[in-house]
């Protein structure tokens, strides 16, 4: 069957990102080592609650500042968090040339905040797709499938006519379990390539 749904992932495929970049702008307001912030930030349940959406952005903001004993208020912490994103062009340039012919979907773990954020800085490439699929609204979060299920009702089509791409190959097999042709992404030149064998066509523009 041809295929009819294009899905991507967002970090470091459609763009790249380094939480290192929040961290060094949070490190001046509390005694923890850079380290130590990143973890009480991105390794712990709070993070995980938030991307899933089980809390809203006021209570990660509160708790991820109490745990990093951080003194910055809300608004300097939440613009040091979302300012870790920068445009990966190979990617970029080639989501316009799928279009019309394929749908395009966004799958990310994300955050409200982060997705709010690059929803901004990216807009111009977003605009090509057809749906911004995020774990906190799916309230599940890669590779589990109850993600993929969520992203599904978005393709308009069987899982068999879709292609996933994501940087992590852990969700690429979860993709693959599910029924999507999974396509792991490495920022080499090669996707174009790679979609090509997956079936997939390229226009012009």
């Amino acid at each position: 069957m041809p295929i009819k749904t294009v899905i991507f992932d967002f970090g470091n495929v459609v763009a790249f990102f380094d939480h290192s970049r929040a961290v060094a702008r949070l490190a001046g307001y509390t005694e923890f080592p850079p380290v130590e912030i990143a973890l009480k930030l991105y390794g712990s349940q709070i993070e995980d609650a938030y991307e899933r959406g089980a809390i809203d952005t006021a209570e990660y903001v509160r708790e991820a500042k109490l745990d990093a004993r951080l003194t910055c208020t809300d608004e300097q912490f939440l613009a040091a968090f979302v300012a870790i994103f920068w445009r990966n062009l190979e990617v970029c340039d080639l989501i316009p040339r799928l279009k019309p012919k394929y749908r395009i979907v966004l799958a990310s773990n994300t955050t409200r905040a982060h997705f709010d954020a690059y929803s901004k800085q990216f807009a111009d490439v977003l605009a090509h797709f057809d749906h911004l699929g995020t774990s906190f609204k799916a309230r599940a979060r890669k590779p589990e499938p109850a993600f993929c299920a969520h992203i599904q009702q978005h393709a308009y089509c069987e899982p068999h006519e879709c292609v996933f791409v994501d940087d992590l190959p852990t969700n690429v097999e979860a993709a693959e379990r599910f029924g999507w042709t999974g396509i792991v992404y490495r920022a080499d030149g090669t996707l174009a390539d790679k979609l090509r064998a997956a079936g997939v066509e390229f226009g012009t523009t």
